[in-house]
């Protein structure tokens, strides 16, 4: 069981405040066990709410949004100290409008004179580092997926040999090879069906949209509607057919611009199944050329301080640095949740599966440069040296630094499938206390609340957060919303900020506590992920509180309430 299972929070307080002094005036608890009562929104959100929803207060704007107004009110007048947040990502647009203003920059550092100043190790890392690189400025962005690695070096170890040519020594071994080998085979044939489908879905919505196209040079309108259609009288049989069929879409409610928009998302989807294909690629080696033993733990000073990557290709980590950190108050395009920050960027995700030395190192750069919360959403399903990444977090918290993981993007229960990283070696119990993982959230208070696509888990995913169509920073001064647990950690990421900034004296520890405990109780069934399917359309309705730990929503106004509260205590 995860320490935190058995450990409600008034249990918590008592242990709390038994280490603090008894001459303390009184001061009362605010109470966070009394679910929130509302009507779901029902009217469309205007441009503005879409953007900010995630801001949004439950109460007041019926959207399950953090109460950041309020937040931001409950701290007027009160003192913050600047907290470092690491985004150990795939890198950070450093010279974005909205991040600029909010970068950590290493003091003990020399721009441009391409010496170690500070003696760590990495030369001019004034913002971060790019592990995902080499002395000489290279940089990569695609690598093979883990599963593609561990199939790789079993076939070079085992090639064609069969069960009884295996010595008894290197049986396990090839038994569990053989199980990779064969997922790794269906997965690729699955991908390559879904990519021809989604082809042909392109090939037929390409054929419709030429249909509008021909019956409007038909009609000579510009919008079309099922009166218009009835008034045409058309000669030949192929506009017979095209009217017949524009009639049945508009009759259904449907619109060219809803076919554009469906043509245009498939198009971006198919795009990306084709992309999430070169992890599969046996023969894909940027990272070995890079120079560095990928499996030596102690070879550590590698890559360069291109701590941005490639502006064409990365967008995920300048996304999850804005949803932290944009500057609030410049009236550009975003807003993060937390107003005192400095975002460190550590360079360790690339386009494919990151590796467990980049991710163990990557977390002691950021730890040992100051970073109080390291915010990790990326993750994979297998971790041959997570053992290097396990000491790297348990570094982590006896520095009192806090973990804020993504909890996976497949509609999983990872109590069941494993994840990395994670916080747990058998996935029943902590190993550390300063990781806290996040599943994702909708706006939707209703049973749509949790995101379709998030992982869960009673036991390994402790709290949800906002994650869906979440607005933020992507590179080249631009901005778009994007979907994930991914934008759920950077979210939560900024509320731990702010508790940190204005409460310096709560713990890592105490801080993710805080989160758990102070978040909005949830009481109503909602639609479990990934039980959405072509026979059962509806999905599975199970209860909220089974689907985390805390069974609770983020919430930045309650948190700083409880922050407030304890901070006064331990004083």
């Amino acid at each position: 069981m995860r320490i935190l299972k058995s450990l409600f929070l008034s249990a918590f307080v008592a242990l709390f405040l038994a280490s603090c002094s008894s001459t303390q005036k009184v001061l009362t608890l605010p109470n966070f066990d009394a679910p929130v009562s509302i009507t779901p929104k029902k009217q469309a959100l205007t441009e503005e709410e879409e953007k900010f929803w995630s801001h949004a207060d439950l109460m007041k704007d019926s959207v399950a949004g953090m109460s950041l107004a309020k937040a931001y009110q409950f701290l007027e007048g009160k003192k913050a100290t600047p907290v470092i947040v690491a985004i150990a990502d795939s890198g950070v647009d450093i010279e974005h409008e909205d991040l600029k203003d909010v970068l950590w920059t290493n003091p003990k550092e020399i721009k441009g004179n391409n010496l170690d100043d500070d003696k760590n190790g990495y030369i001019d890392d004034i913002h971060g580092w790019n592990f995902l690189g080499n002395a000489a400025g290279k940089i990569i962005n695609a690598d093979q997926l883990e599963i593609t690695r561990l199939v790789k070096k079993g076939r070079e170890k085992f090639g064609d040999k069969k069960a009884e040519d295996i010595s008894e020594n290197d049986k396990a071994a090839f038994e569990a090879y053989q199980k990779l080998e064969e997922e790794y085979r269906l997965t690729i044939s699955q991908k390559e069906f879904e990519i021809q489908d989604m082809e042909q879905t392109q090939n037929n919505l390409e054929r419709l949209k030429a249909v509008f196209e021909d019956v409007r040079k038909f009609a000579g309108k510009e919008k079309l509607r099922v009166s218009d259609l009835d008034s045409l009288k058309p000669t030949s049989l192929l506009m017979i057919t095209q009217i017949e069929t524009l009639k049945k879409i508009l009759e259904n409610g449907a619109t060219e611009d809803d076919l554009i928009k469906y043509l245009n998302d498939v198009k971006e989807y198919k795009t990306e199944l084709v992309k999430a294909m070169k992890g599969y690629d046996l023969d894909l080696n940027d990272r070995a050329n890079l120079g560095d033993n990928l499996y030596d733990i102690n070879d550590k000073f590698y890559g360069n301080n291109n701590v941005i990557g490639d502006k064409d290709l990365e967008n995920h980590g300048t996304h999850v640095a804005g949803i932290v950190a944009a500057s609030r108050d410049n009236n550009k395009g975003a807003k993060g949740v937390a107003n005192t920050v400095k975002i460190m960027t550590v360079r360790v995700v690339p386009d494919g599966d990151e590796h467990d030395k980049d991710v163990a190192l990557g977390i002691r750069y950021a730890v040992d440069n100051g970073a109080k919360i390291i915010n990790t959403s990326f993750g994979k399903r297998f971790s041959p040296n997570k053992e290097w990444v396990f000491d790297a977090i348990t570094y982590a918290a006896k520095n009192d630094v806090l973990i804020v993981n993504a909890a996976g993007n497949d509609g999983k229960d990872i109590d069941i499938r494993e994840t990395y990283p994670n916080d747990s070696k058998d996935l029943k119990t902590e190993f550390a206390d300063n990781v806290i993982t996040i599943g994702a959230s909708s706006l939707f208070y209703n049973e749509e609340l949790v995101a379709d696509f998030s992982n869960y888990g009673k036991i390994n995913v402790d709290v949800f957060a906002p994650g869906v169509d979440i607005y933020s920073t992507v590179p080249k001064n631009e901005y778009e919303p994007l979907s994930g647990t991914s934008m759920a950690a950077p979210s939560t990421s900024g509320v731990a900020a702010l508790i940190r900034s204005y409460y310096p004296n709560l713990t890592a520890k105490e801080v993710k506590y805080i989160l758990m405990n102070s978040g909005v109780k949830i009481d109503f069934k909602v639609i479990k992920p990934g039980s959405q399917t072509e026979e059962n359309p509806a999905g599975d309705l199970v209860p909220f509180a089974d689907l985390s730990v805390s069974g609770r929503l983020v919430n930045a106004y309650n948190a700083l309430q409880l922050a407030d509260y304890l901070s006064r205590k331990k004083q």
